[in-house]
């Protein structure tokens, strides 16, 4: 079952890129005292999370922030090399920092994974967004299959 608004993040290790190499990034350092926008994509370089759903929260960023968000973390299924490269390919920068599931841990954790094996890309983490304060989640949209609606920066602008 999905996580639910009112539920707590899960004590989970992701993996990030930064200048010193691969690092390990808990969710207690990520959500703990701080208001956080997190989306998750089925996939780094796929052609909807790279055309729309990544590029919005860039552009959208300065929004986001000035409506009292900390962080906007982007995460998918894949390694923390492809997602660093993912976000540099896309213009992240600061504005969106890249999070690694590559194992799938997180995404089976919160109950939003899904097997995308039909389509040769295995484990993976259903599209969504969601608020976080202090690591309780607030607010949570989770897409339908193929849709893209209720996951945007400009949905979750909305909901600020």
């Amino acid at each position: 079952m999905a996580i639910q608004v009112g539920e707590k993040i899960p004590d989970v290790t992701l993996k990030t890129l930064t200048p010193e190499g691969m690092q390990d990034i808990t969710t207690q350092a990520i959500f703990s005292g701080k208001r956080v926008v997190l989306f998750a994509v089925p996939g780094a370089f796929t052609p909807l999370c790279s055309a729309q759903h990544l590029p919005g929260f860039i552009a959208k960023a300065d929004e986001i922030r000035a409506r009292g968000v900390d962080t906007i973390a982007c995460l998918s299924v894949n390694d923390a090399f492809v997602m660093d490269a993912w976000g540099k390919d896309r213009g992240a920068g600061d504005k969106v920092v890249m999070l690694a599931d590559g194992s799938a841990e997180f995404s089976r954790a919160v109950g939003l994974d899904f097997d995308g094996s039909n389509f040769g890309m295995g484990v993976r983490s259903q599209r969504y967004a969601a608020v976080v304060e202090d690591g309780v989640v607030k607010t949570l949209a989770v897409e339908k299959p193929m849709k893209f609606e209720v996951s945007s920066a400009e949905a979750i602008l909305k909901t600020l």
